[in-house]
């Protein structure tokens, strides 16, 4: 069988060589057919083919002949002429040559001429000296017989690997159709034997076969003109059975060619809906892979196309499922995804679940529906039973949305030493196993989750870290120094943040004054997330991007009021003597606003924003019917988190963090300002010794306190610090400015039953 085989394709055609295809739509090439099948007339059934003699076996001078003219000048002479016969004998004649031609065969009496420029078409001729009456009965058979031949020659080259599969079934069909047309053929033949067959007669018999053929001509035509392969195939049968509604007999043998060159293409959607695979080796499915994109993509890449893109919709969809492929398309993709876990599932077949045709029935319809609803709420009790898709997502809110502050406080006083360092010298490994050390001493211990979540430090001079950091007062700051065009860019290409990130928004905002302010880890810091498949589905990087840009805003406002409380705590000290008056006072007072300031708009995050619409979304979660509506609950929540968190509004979130820059360099302008080493070092000694003694300290704490109150620098550095905040920033956050915040508090508060701690929380935040 090898050396067969291997003869056989050895004298294939030399193939035309094509450009490339791109890696993800490579396939494998079709066999060739063999050349010897495509020359060898009584293997094609093309009869009529010109005969050609080799240059060896003829004479000198001899030129090629046909079989037509073979065939008719085998009788010489004038007696070969048909009208020298009589009628009677003319009949006989012409009855045995249409016998022939109703198969493609050539007789003494009728020719076939091929047309010029079209491939396949025929036309027969007659003796023109026959009778008259004969003729035009004759000629009216003919054109049965050149449908039948161009069937014959469309079910020749359809029958070629290339040509597909469902080419394939119809070219089967059509050949079966053939036969019972030949059985015919030699039924008739059988009584022109018997001398029981006229003209007449044959024409009546072809009657009914005639229409029938006729139409599959017409269809032949359309097919062989615009050279379709699958679906298109199935459209033209599908457009041509429809068109034919005034004829049954003719409907119905279309409807059957439907049916048999839709089974190969029935096959293939049955692999796709039942097993989630693309059996498709000519291209002919709707449904595209690209095998170039990979799952890990979606941990990886900001802009991952992965579940968009990796299987999609082709243009060549058959007009009978056109409704239904993107219910198609899912149904695969969501099976996919349960065998790329290791669930391999196959949805349970049935007698009545089996795609058994396209029929008017639409019973298809139904058992694609059901095999959608099997794959869907399978894939959905695996994200959720087997891979905890709810417990991850409160996990994420736990630690990205400071849903748990024990852990953040315990953290941000354990790693405090190694987060004021410079970026770059900053261990990363160190900060991991702060975490770590903050996650085991605290309630997230009991988190199953809490050892997926990691730290990182975000470099500036990555670009696809920068927008992590946005829109903290660092970013804006390198900005005005260094590279401003390129994280504008950035910037701009989230289109997926409905807002209007423009560059020249961006610069028409008032960041005309850098702020001084020193890098540190405290600016760079970040948690992040190790999202395992298939959950990176849901929480892909975009998605935990937008988690970090919320974190950022959080932690850094947790930062600034911590900063806020230690001033104050030192401020404190002062109470027990009399500062009415002083610049002290009003640096207390001015202290106390800006920690209300901060710790309102942390409530505001916290418990009108972020709270309730996580409250939403887990209430919609569990009645979501699919993966793609968990995505698209998802990615709402966070779009709407972002949105009322003020993070695309950059030119009211750029004043606020003016605001908290101020409060951050006030309180460090305090700390170092007041000498509350001293005092606290004091205040721990007087908790031990007599009272004398106690006493005598205590009375010493008063003195140092009275004098570092009237020290004259002293005081006029902290009333330039407390005037420092530029009353113009403060004027600038007109009301109408805020209106966006007063109704996104207006609207998170609607469906809270304590009106009057939303008003005041809200009047806080406003002041």
């Amino acid at each position: 069988p090898g050396s067969v085989l291997t003869q056989l394709f050895s004298h294939t055609r030399p193939r035309r060589q094509l450009p490339p295809l791109p890696a993800h739509l490579e396939m494998d090439p079709a066999p060739a057919t063999p050349r010897w099948n495509l020359e060898r007339p009584y293997l094609t059934g093309r009869f009529h083919q010109e005969a050609k003699v080799s240059a060896a076996s003829q004479a000198p001078g001899s030129k090629p002949f046909s079989l037509d003219s073979f065939s008719r000048g085998a009788g010489g002479g004038a007696g070969s002429v048909l009208g020298s016969y009589a009628v009677s004998v003319q009949e006989l004649l012409v009855i045995d040559d249409l016998l022939s031609a109703l198969v493609g065969i050539e007789g003494r009496y009728i020719s076939i001429k091929r047309v010029r420029g079209k491939e396949g078409y025929v036309v027969f001729q007659i003796d023109s000296s026959m009778d008259l009456a004969l003729q035009e009965l004759t000629r009216r058979i003919f054109p049965l017989c050149e449908d039948f031949v161009l069937a014959s020659q469309f079910v020749e080259s359809r029958s070629h690997f290339k040509t597909g599969l469902v080419n394939h079934a119809l070219a089967a069909a059509l050949r079966a159709f053939l036969l019972d047309y030949q059985a015919m053929v030699a039924q008739l033949e059988h009584q022109f034997r018997l001398g029981r067959l006229s003209v007449q007669g044959l024409w009546f018999f072809c009657q009914r076969m005639m229409s029938s053929l006729n139409a599959l001509a017409v269809l032949i035509e359309k097919a062989m003109s615009n050279n379709t392969s699958g679906s298109a195939t199935l459209n033209l049968l599908h457009s041509q059975a429809k068109a034919m509604a005034g004829d049954s007999a003719v409907r119905s043998l279309l409807e059957k060619m439907t049916d048999c060159a839709s089974a190969a293409y029935l096959r293939m959607l049955e692999r796709w809906v039942y097993e989630g695979v693309i059996d498709d080796p000519y291209g002919e499915f709707f449904i595209a892979e690209n095998k170039s994109l990979q799952k890990e993509s979606l941990t990886q890449d900001y802009d991952a196309k992965y579940w968009q893109q990796r299987y999609s919709l082709k243009d060549g969809i058959p007009s009978f499922l056109n409704n239904v492929a993107a219910t198609i398309l899912t149904t695969g993709k969501y099976l996919n995804v349960m065998r790329e876990c290791g669930h391999n599932v196959q949805v349970s077949l049935s007698e009545n679940s089996k795609l058994t045709s396209f029929g008017s029935n639409h019973q298809y319809l139904e058992c694609i529906k059901s095999a959608y609803d099997f794959a869907s709420g399978e894939l959905l009790t695996l994200m959720k039973d087997k891979y905890d898709l709810i417990g991850k997502l409160r996990s994420l809110k736990r630690y990205l949305l400071l849903d748990q502050g024990d852990f953040l406080v315990h953290f941000m006083d354990i790693a405090r030493e190694e987060l004021t360092k410079k970026p770059e010298d900053i261990s990363v490994e160190k900060l991991q196993s702060l975490v770590d050390i903050a996650l085991r001493s605290t309630a997230a211990a009991s988190d199953p989750s809490h050892e997926d979540l990691t730290c990182c430090v975000v470099s500036l001079l990555s670009e696809s870290s920068q927008i992590i950091l946005y829109p903290l007062t660092i970013i804006f700051t390198y900005l005005m120094k260094q590279e401003r065009s390129s994280l504008l860019k950035k910037l701009t290409s989230l289109k997926d943040l409905d807002c209007a990130y423009s560059s020249d928004k961006l610069a028409a905002a008032d960041v005309d004054q850098p702020m001084t302010l020193n890098i540190t880890g405290l600016e760079t810091f970040c948690l992040g997330y190790k999202i395992p498949w298939p959950l990176s589905l849901v929480i892909s990087r975009k998605a935990l991007t937008k988690y970090q840009l919320i974190f950022r805003l959080l932690f850094h406002c947790k930062h600034v009021s911590r900063q806020l409380c230690q001033a104050w705590q030192i401020q404190q000290g002062f109470r027990s003597v009399k500062i009415l008056g002083t610049p002290i006072l009003r640096s207390s007072i001015l202290c106390r606003s800006m920690l209300k300031f901060v710790n309102s708009l942390l409530h505001y995050l916290t418990f009108e924003v972020l709270e309730p619409n996580w409250h939403s979304m887990h209430g919609r979660l569990q009645t979501a019917r699919s993966i793609d509506e968990v995505i698209q609950i998802h990615d709402f929540f966070l779009q709407k988190c972002l949105k009322e968190c003020l993070l695309l509004l950059p030119e009211l979130l750029m004043k606020v963090e003016k605001l908290k820059a101020l409060c951050l360099q006030y309180a460090t302008s305090i700390q170092l300002l007041i000498p509350s080493i001293e005092v606290a070092a004091a205040e721990s000694k007087s908790k031990s010794g007599s009272s004398r003694a106690r006493a005598k300290r205590s009375q010493d704490r008063d003195e140092q306190l009275k004098l570092a109150s009237e020290n004259v620098v002293m005081s006029q550095s902290i009333l330039y610090v407390s005037q420092c905040p530029s009353q113009s920033i403060l004027q600038s956050l007109v009301p109408t400015q805020f209106r966006f915040v007063t109704h996104h508090l207006a609207s998170s508060a609607a469906g809270n039953s304590s009106r009057s701690s939303t008003r005041s929380s809200r009047a806080s935040f406003l002041r």
